[in-house]
């Protein structure tokens, strides 16, 4: 039975407002905290360093938010959804562990990093990993998928080239992003486009004058990046197609299961049983297509003795699909490029998704992103300033809540009616949702995008930072057209008046 006599959570704000600084609090301690972190244990910082902070960082706007009369419970429930509108990107991140451990397992990916090495240059790798991610990411309307799957094997083959890992991911994520922006089946451009009632393809006709340029830049950059050929690389290169040779069956039907996954996306199936089957399948094609790289892994997996050969099949897939792939050829360099994948790779991961969501869940519940959101809503004079205070609390909305759907939205009601009353076209609104929230998702290393990002490329979110050169120019372009007042789009007359 209810008590009535408990204060709401909706009115508590009413009867005892908080000031700025109390609101801002909370995220200054996590600024510190994770510049703490990243100082002191460098790359390992998103092995716990960051989630303790985040973690403490919700403590403290929970305490906020008691001592202005919010109720635990209410907090404790606002967490539970916060992390339940998550679960699906966690799931999504563990199946992809598996996918890529049974495509280990079963060659697909040694084939795609086989036939790469064999079509793409060094001099031209960084650029046409970035163009083939972003013409996959456009006809299947994922950027998660795409690194999931070609992401990994232009891991493999920058490993191979002894190229800079943190280009190639930056490269594979300009692609993927590029691709995923201007595709009319992605999920966040049918998001920006429905919260701030745009037409889909009028959004992405308009987000094209910056996104194109953003992406011409990029590859001109990752062209200028590409270093010569040396002898060193070269050998590499010849001793890895070599490995694979001699250690797997390599045969264009082992990319089967890569066409299969993108036919099921571009069908618009939902990621996790895509991913999910994909994984599966590759399971299934490792035991029809590699018998003798099955069997060491059997071997080396010291399943007991006396079980039939369907048994050992079976225990050797399901072992990859939660525990990833270890490559036994031998061959110490191609053993390391190998072996990966499973979902017990992810965890760590998760852990960073689960405290993150945690700490925007709370910012969210106790009123305290809502008081930041206002204070910037009052300081808002021009246009010029009203879209550069959009591209920032995108940006800031990714940082506090760790989701970029929240970025989305959030924002694009917050600004919806003030865009309309300044006479400006909601095309505007959704290109800045897109500029600044999309782009700079994968950037943050505790949002779900940035967390799957690392996990799935196997390099450091601020390593790949300064080379997502797609992602940073997003939002800078953005502002420059603000500024200079160009592709500002007005409301028609009749609009401006009915608003």
């Amino acid at each position: 039975m209810l008590n009535t006599n408990e204060p709401s959570a909706a009115n508590v704000s009413e009867k005892n407002p908080m000031s700025l600084w109390l609101a801002l609090l909370p995220v200054a301690l996590l600024m510190i905290m994770l510049g703490a972190s990243v100082y002191y244990f460098s790359d390992d910082s998103s092995y716990g360093g960051n989630q303790i902070a985040l973690l403490l960082a919700a403590a403290v706007a929970s305490i906020i938010g008691i001592r202005h009369g919010h109720r635990w419970i209410d907090i404790e429930q606002g967490i539970i959804t916060g992390i339940a509108n998550a679960m699906i990107a966690v799931l999504i991140l563990l199946v992809v562990g598996s996918l890529i451990g049974t495509w280990m397992l079963s060659g697909t990916v040694q084939t795609l990093i086989y036939y790469g090495l064999m079509m793409i240059s060094e001099e031209w790798f960084y650029a046409a990993a970035c163009l083939v991610c972003g013409i996959c990411a456009m006809s299947i309307g994922s950027s998660w998928t795409v690194a999931g799957t070609l992401g990994v094997a232009f891991m493999g083959m920058a490993a191979a080239m002894q190229l800079n890992p943190a280009i190639a991911a930056g490269a594979v994520i300009s692609g993927a992003y590029f691709g995923d922006k201007l595709s009319p089946l992605s999920d966040t451009t049918n998001l920006a486009s429905a919260v701030t009632d745009t037409p889909l393809f009028v959004h992405i006709q308009n987000l094209l004058w910056t996104t194109v340029p953003s992406f011409v830049i990029a590859l001109f950059l990752f062209v200028l990046m590409s270093g010569d050929a040396t002898s060193a690389s070269a050998q590499s290169i010849q001793d890895t197609m070599t490995g694979l040779e001699e250690n797997f069956n390599i045969g264009l039907h082992l990319l089967l299961p890569v066409l299969f996954v993108f036919v099921l996306a571009w069908m618009k199936v939902a990621a996790l049983p895509t991913i999910l089957a994909g994984a599966l399948l590759g399971g299934l094609f490792a035991v029809i297509f590699q018998d003798q790289s099955l069997m060491r892994f059997v071997e080396s997996a010291g399943f007991a003795a006396g079980l039939s050969v369907f048994e050992q099949n079976l225990l050797a897939v399901w072992k990859v699909l939660f525990d990833g792939y270890v490559s036994n050829t031998g061959l110490e360099g191609l053993d390391d490029l190998l072996s990966r994948g499973g979902m017990s790779s992810m965890l760590n991961t998760v852990w960073l998704i689960l405290c993150a969501m945690t700490f925007g869940s709370v910012m969210e519940q106790v009123g305290l992103l809502q008081r930041i959101l206002s204070a910037i809503m009052d300081s808002i004079e021009s246009t010029t300033g009203l879209i550069v205070t959009t591209v920032f609390t995108c940006i800031g909305a990714n940082i506090m809540t760790a989701d970029q759907y929240i970025a989305i939205v959030l924002p694009g009601r917050m600004y919806k009616l003030e865009y309309a009353k300044r006479g400006l076209a909601p095309q505007n609104l959704s290109r800045t949702l897109e500029d600044a929230a999309t782009m700079t998702s994968p950037l943050i290393p505790w949002n779900t995008c940035g967390a799957y990002m690392a996990g799935t490329l196997g390099v450091a979110t601020l390593s790949y930072l300064p080379y997502a050169f797609l992602n940073l120019l997003g939002p800078i372009l953005c502002i420059a057209f603000a500024v200079t007042h160009f592709r500002i789009i007005p409301l028609e007359t009749e609009e401006v008046k009915a608003s």
